[in-house]
């Protein structure tokens, strides 16, 4: 699978590109929303210009009363602010609604990441409401709150 942005690529992480992964993960800007996951198997590379610059996964919903599908993504810091995750999310939104089937996609920011929001709703994606001390922050291991918010297929950018 190999799915096709403006500017990056999203494809399956290779081999050795897990430790590339881990230095980004552990930027400090990257490291305040993201915890180093244990493996990187089902996540997809971020890679622009041939370099890998971070990762993207999702994961499904399949009973049909509920169906839709979530998204995750981190970037390495050096890239922030050029529209590069918002172009992988917008890549992996369209082929979720258009190859997957998918009505509705969801992604959970921290509340408190401004930036990340700011990018989401650039791709079309809007505030459902606050996820009261949704997940751990990576630092302190104190409870924090999220920002739902959902795309529906109609309104993908």
């Amino acid at each position: 699978m190999e799915l096709r942005g403006d500017d990056v690529v999203l494809r399956p992480v290779g081999d050795g590109e897990g430790e590339v992964l881990d230095r980004i993960v552990r930027e400090p800007e990257v490291a305040a929303w993201w915890s180093p996951p244990e493996d990187y198997e089902g996540m997809l590379a971020i890679v622009f210009e041939g370099e890998v610059i971070g990762a993207v996964q999702f994961e499904e919903e399949t009973d049909p009363e509920f169906r839709r599908a979530g998204i995750d993504i981190f970037l390495t810091t050096r890239h922030h602010g050029k529209g590069l995750g918002a172009d992988a999310v917008r890549t992996l939104a369209r082929w979720l609604v258009r190859e997957c089937g998918h009505h509705r996609l969801t992604i959970d920011p921290a509340a408190a990441n401004t930036a990340a929001i700011r990018s989401y709703g650039k791709v079309g994606f809007k505030p459902v409401g606050i996820m009261r001390a949704y997940g751990r922050d990576p630092q302190t291991g104190l409870w924090q709150d999220a920002l739902l918010m959902d795309l529906l297929a109609d309104e993908l950018t």
